[in-house]
């Protein structure tokens, strides 16, 4: 493992590594390997951040590392200079770069040119930290992810993309619900497919969360989709996950979401603040689980 723009550039065998290594990093005084010691990391920040960029810097100070933030403005990718360019350029200073882009390629063509592992913060096709975040919050949750069930309802995003593949190569079963136009990719489905992943596609949301352990949803309107507002919220009025939607899924489902949230669009108000929500734990297993796989990153190389 050299670089990880996607959940399935980990094989299970290293996802299950970085899942235990988070988990036991997170007990209380766990005594956590100052594996960056003398060393940095730069954070690369094209997109507006918060949970992203937050928990990063703390995993890699926790890691003894130093970590070097950058806005979009002070590099200007493929304005000022190209992507080969600025990722060759951290690379000399830096043992790990991360960036949150607005295209996935940028990141393709930083880890072609960076000889240090490459992590994507965020792209428009993939949010795998975030994905990993969600299985350790749910690892902690049900016990375990083998055979367990997710319903995702809303947009076929970046989000639930990374999802997809996680689900896969956790063992679990994952159900799609996305109004249509708005599905997640085919090449998604079938890739999570051929790593044995068990994805259904229902179009149905309430049909979709029957029996799921965990419902997840995503804000209906991404950075960068603006521009479709009125008629995302118009398409997506269906999916919105109250308690009679949580509620169809069992008395046992838990409900998640990557944040930011807007309570009275994709999610009301009484379930995201509910006591069946798992948000905050989500945003807590963020530094937990991008800590793991940065220290994998390291102790591999």
């Amino acid at each position: 493992m050299t670089d990880v723009l996607e959940v399935v550039d980990l094989t299970p065998v290293q996802l299950r590594r970085v899942l235990a290594l988070a988990a036991s990093w997170k007990q209380p005084g766990a005594a956590v390997p100052r594996l960056l010691a003398g060393r940095s990391v730069a954070l690369l920040f094209e997109k507006p951040s918060a949970r992203t960029r937050v928990s990063t810097e703390h995993a890699v100070v926790t890691l003894g590392g130093h970590p070097v933030a950058i806005r979009d403005e002070e590099v200007g990718v493929d304005r000022r200079e190209t992507a080969e360019d600025v990722a060759r350029v951290l690379a000399t200073y830096c043992a790990v770069l991360a960036a949150r882009v607005r295209d996935h390629r940028v990141l393709e063509r930083m880890a072609a040119a960076a000889d240090v592992p490459v992590v994507n913060l965020l792209s428009d096709r993939a949010h795998p930290c975030q994905a990993l975040a969600d299985l350790l919050t749910l690892q902690e949750q049900l016990g375990g992810l083998e055979g367990r069930r997710l319903a995702y309802v809303g947009d076929g995003n970046n989000v639930a993309a990374s999802l997809t593949y996680a689900a896969a190569l956790s063992g679990m079963e994952i159900v799609l619900s996305s109004p249509p136009g708005y599905e997640v990719d085919d090449e998604v489905v079938e890739g999570a497919r051929n790593l044995g992943g068990q994805v259904e596609l229902v179009a149905d949301p309430l049909e979709a969360v029957s029996g799921a352990d965990a419902v997840y949803t995503d804000t209906w309107v991404s950075m960068g989709d603006e521009h479709e507002a009125d008629a995302r919220r118009a398409a997506f009025a269906p999916w919105q996950v109250d308690a009679r939607l949580l509620d169809a899924a069992g008395p046992e489902a838990v409900f998640m979401h990557c944040l930011p949230a807007h309570r009275g669009q994709e999610v009301t108000a009484e379930v995201l603040d509910g006591p069946r929500s798992v948000v905050w734990r989500q945003v807590d297993n963020r530094m937990h689980a991008v800590r793991a796989l940065i220290g994998v990153l390291v102790e591999e190389r």
